[in-house]
This record gives C-alpha cells, structure tokens and sequence, in this order.
C-alpha cells in the first residue's frame, strides 16, 4: 500500500506560467523527502487568463485525465498526495475523494473561501469556483459529492459577499486565524475522516511565492499546528496547490521555501506513511 504521488501539469484556469513549474518543483522536493516517484498527469500549456467557462473548456480534457488517475489510485487503496497548479483542478479530485470516502469532511485551507458560483462570481476566475462546483452549486462536468456540513475552511480573509452570506445562512465552518486555531479546527472536524486541502496562499506572502498576494497569512509554524492537530485523526489524503515556481518572472526558483511548506507538511506525509505501515 504506497503513498501515490499525482503532480497535475495541464491547464486549470492558470493567470501565469509560474504554477505549472512550480508544482513540478514541490511535486519533485516532496518525491525526495518520500522516496517515490510523481506520476505527471497533463501537459504545460501556456496560461489563457480567460474568462471560467473559456478556462474551463480548455482544461477539461487534462482535468479528466487527473480525475483518472486519482480514482485510480483511490481504487488501488493508496494513500493520495496531490501537488495542483492551481486550485480549480480540485473541481477533478474532490468528486473522487467523495465518492470513495462519502463519510469524509475536506479542510479548505485558503486565503479565499472558492464559493462563488458562476452567476456569482465578480471577476469570472475559474479559482473562485473551485470548491463551490464539489459542493454542488453549480455543474462544471466533473461531479460533487460535498455538502456544506461537510466542508471546513481555515485561514480565509479574502470572502465575496456573496460567499459570506452562503457561509453564514448555510452554517458552513470557517475557522480563522487566531488564538487557538488548532483546537478550533478539531472540534469542527468532529472525529470524522479528513482529506486536506492546501492552497499556499493560506500563508502570508512575504513567505511563499503564490498568485494572490493577501497579507495576514498563516505563519509556516500556525499551519503546521494545525497539521499536527488533524494528523491525530485518520487523513485519508493530502493535496497542495498554488505554489508558483518563484517571486516574479525570471526569477530564481523558490527551492528553499518549497522545502519549508514540506517541513510544514511533515506531519500529514508522516500519518501517510505511518497508516499505510499499519495496514501492510
């Protein structure tokens, strides 16, 4: 029963050419820190920054492929580390997640919410809709499977109106930062089954290079607290996204904060080993 390590490299509603090498960088990194193998799933292309519906046509076809390989790997009782480009490739791998494990709750951790729903949306950005399309708010071909009470965001502070109302009249949980984060997190979770979520721009920028800049982020030390406090738990699964390959265009790659987020990450990719050593 090995870890299955999955780096998408097709198109996800990209707004640069930073995410697709930035995966492959974090991607490879955590395949040293694991000592397997990422299996690539699509092909670069270079970023449209269209409209959704644009975005969404043109990455289809390689967010298929990924939902392929994750339920694939679902079916062969691996454990699931993901490393995204972006944060509407989720719209592929949380449906599978669903399927396999309907008792599971996903903990969301992002600068942003990703409720929107198309109607919704005030600046079309296929991103916004990323959690909203597995909650079943609206169809993006790719299918659901989550319902609001099974939903846990961490970290957001960049919240539409629209997505502000859906959270408070749906009573989806939305843990903050602040004090006593991680015990916040467990008694939202429940005792029940948790697949993670990581958009890096949950962090504070200054710290890792991301697409959206939104100050007051988690520390790298907030964050692993809070990995830790769910690694207690069963986790069935980890996925990684919007790590972009460096700070600006042509500049050096961010190698040394790659191997901070997966220090960071250390405590989910250790329960990852540990279940599967327990189940051999």
């Amino acid at each position: 029963m090995p870890i299955a390590l999955t780096v998408h490299q097709g198109r996800a509603g990209d707004h640069n050419d930073l995410g697709i090498p930035g995966t492959l960088l974090l991607a490879n990194a955590i395949g040293v820190r694991l000592g397997i193998e990422p299996v690539i799933v699509g092909t670069p292309e270079p970023a449209l920054n269209a409209n959704w519906d644009v975005e969404l046509e043109a990455a289809l076809p390689g967010l298929r492929a990924l939902q392929q390989r994750m339920d694939a790997v679902q079916r062969a009782g691996d454990w699931s580390v993901a490393v995204l480009n972006r944060c509407a490739a989720s719209l592929a791998t949380l449906p599978v997640i669903a399927k396999h494990h309907p008792d599971t709750v996903v903990v969301w951790f992002d600068a942003h919410a990703d409720l929107n729903t198309p109607e919704a949306s005030e600046t079309g950005y296929l991103g916004g809709l990323a959690l909203s399309g597995p909650a079943g708010m609206w169809d993006s071909g790719l299918g659901n499977g989550y319902s609001f009470d099974r939903v846990i965001l961490v970290g957001q502070r960049s919240i539409d109106p629209f997505e502000a109302e859906l959270i408070a009249s749906e009573g989806i949980a939305l843990i903050e930062r602040g004090e006593h984060l991680a015990e916040r997190l467990t008694e939202a979770i429940a005792g029940r089954p948790v697949y993670v979520h990581i958009d890096c721009d949950v962090l504070d920028p200054e710290i890792v290079p991301t697409d959206y800049r939104i100050p007051d982020g988690l520390t790298f030390a907030e964050l692993r607290s809070a990995l830790e406090a769910i690694a207690q738990g069963e986790v069935l699964g980890l996925e990684v996204t919007e790590f972009d390959y460096s700070y600006t265009v042509g500049g050096p790659p961010a190698a040394a904060e790659a191997e901070a987020i997966i220090e960071t990450l250390s405590p989910i990719l250790e329960h990852g080993s540990r279940r599967l050593t327990a189940l051999a």
